[in-house]
C-alpha cells in the first residue's frame, strides 16, 4: 500500500474515529451524572421505550462506528472510485458519521441528572424529534465538509487501454503483450442508495426496535458490496465485481465466441435493473446507453452496461482470438 492509498484510507475513516471520540469523551464527562441504566431507544412520540445499561452504550457505539467506518472505507478505497465519484463516496462517509455522532450524543444528553428508579432506570427520560432534524441537518454540513476535503486525497482514474481506430473490431497486440481494460460500471447516486437504507435502519433503531432495523441494516451492507460494480477485461475473461472479492461473475475466455458494443435499454430488453435473467440472455444493468454483448457458447448472450464499451469489445474478441490460437 503506497503512501496516497494510506492517505485515502485515513480520510475516509476519519469522521467515524472524530464521531466515535466525541461519543465517548461525552460519555467520559458526563459518566457521574448518567442513570445505571439510561434510556436508550425511543418510540415515534420520543418516550422511552427501552434502557440499557451504560456498559451497553459504549459497546453499541464502538460495533456501530467500526462496522459502519470499516464498510465506508471499503467503499471508497477498495471500490475504484476516481474524480467526482470519489469525493461524493466519501463524503457519505463523513454525512453518516456527523449525523449518527450527533444522534449518539443526543442519547446521553437527554438521560444527563436523569431520576433513577429502584432498579437504576432513568425516570422522566424524553426524546424531541427535534434531534432527528438536528441530526440531518449535522449529516449535511459533514457532507459538504467530506467534498471540500476529497480534494486532498484525490484518485485519478486510471488510464486507457488505446481506443481502436475507426470503430475496428480488434486490437492489435504485438506478440508477448498483454493489455487490459478496466472501467466502473455504476452511476454516481447509486452508492447512496445502501447509505440511505442504513440510515433509515438507524431511525428504526431509535423510533421502532432493533428487530424492525435489521432488514434495513443487511439490505444496506448488501447494497454497498456490490454499489460500485467494476468491469474488467483480460486474459482471464469479462468479469463485473464489487467492492468485495465476491459475488462476481466472471465469463471466461473459452465460453465468449464473439464481443460487440450498442446501446441497451434495460427496462425495454431486460425487464429492469440489476442482475438481470432472460430467456437466452443474462446481464448486470446498471444505467442505459452503451455496453459490452458478449456471445457465448451455446448461443447465450451476456451483457453489462458500461462506458467505453467499444474498446473493452475489441479487446475482449482479440483476447479471444489469441485463446483459439494457442490451443
Amino acid at each position: 500500500m503506497n503512501r496516497g492509498s494510506v492517505g485515502r484510507v485515513g480520510f475516509a475513516a476519519l469522521p467515524f474515529v472524530l464521531a466515535l471520540a466525541a461519543d465517548l469523551i461525552l460519555f467520559a464527562t458526563w459518566r457521574d451524572r448518567l442513570p445505571a441504566q439510561i434510556a436508550s431507544h425511543f418510540v415515534g412520540n420520543g418516550q422511552v421505550d427501552d434502557h440499557a445499561s451504560r456498559g451497553s452504550y459504549i459497546a453499541v457505539v464502538v460495533v456501530l462506528f467500526a462496522g459502519i467506518g470499516a464498510l465506508g472505507v471499503l467503499m471508497a478505497v477498495a471500490g475504484k472510485y476516481t474524480g467526482r465519484s470519489y469525493g461524493r463516496v466519501v463524503a457519505s462517509g463523513y454525512a453518516v458519521a456527523g449525523g449518527l455522532g450527533y444522534l449518539m450524543a443526543a442519547v446521553l444528553f437527554v438521560n444527563v441528572d436523569a431520576a433513577q428508579d429502584a432498579q437504576g432506570r432513568a425516570l422522566g427520560v424524553s426524546f424531541p424529534l427535534w434531534h432527528l432534524a438536528v441530526g440531518l441537518g449535522a449529516a449535511v454540513l459533514a457532507f459538504g465538509l467530506g467534498l471540500l476535503l476529497a480534494a486532498l486525497f484525490p484518485r485519478e482514474a486510471a488510464p486507457a487501454v488505446r481506443r481502436p481506430a475507426g470503430g475496428v473490431e480488434r486490437i492489435e497486440l504485438a506478440d508477448g503483450e498483454i493489455a487490459g481494460w478496466a472501467r466502473n460500471a455504476g452511476t454516481w447516486w447509486l452508492p447512496l442508495v445502501p447509505l440511505v437504507a442504513l440510515g433509515v435502519g438507524i431511525v428504526l433503531l431509535f423510533t421502532a426496535d432493533w428487530i424492525a432495523a435489521i432488514p434495513a441494516f443487511v439490505i444496506g451492507v448488501l447494497l454497498a458490496v456490490f454499489a460500485r460494480p467494476y468491469v474488467t477485461v483480460d486474459r482471464r475473461g469479462l468479469t463485473v465485481s464489487g467492492v468485495l472479492p465476491w459475488p462476481r461473475i466472471r465469463i471466461p475466455l473459452d465460453r465468449i465466441e464473439a464481443a460487440g458494443s450498442r446501446k441497451i435499454n434495460p427496462l425495454a430488453e431486460y425487464g429492469g435493473w440489476g442482475y438481470r435473467i432472460q430467456p437466452g440472455r443474462t446481464g448486470v444493468m446498471i444505467r442505459s446507453g452503451e455496453g459490452i454483448v458478449a456471445d457465448l457458447a451455446g448461443g447465450r448472450q451476456f451483457a453489462v452496461t458500461v462506458e467505453d464499451s467499444e474498446t473493452a469489445a475489441a479487446l475482449l474478441n482479440t483476447l479471444v482470438d489469441q485463446r483459439r490460437t494457442e490451443k
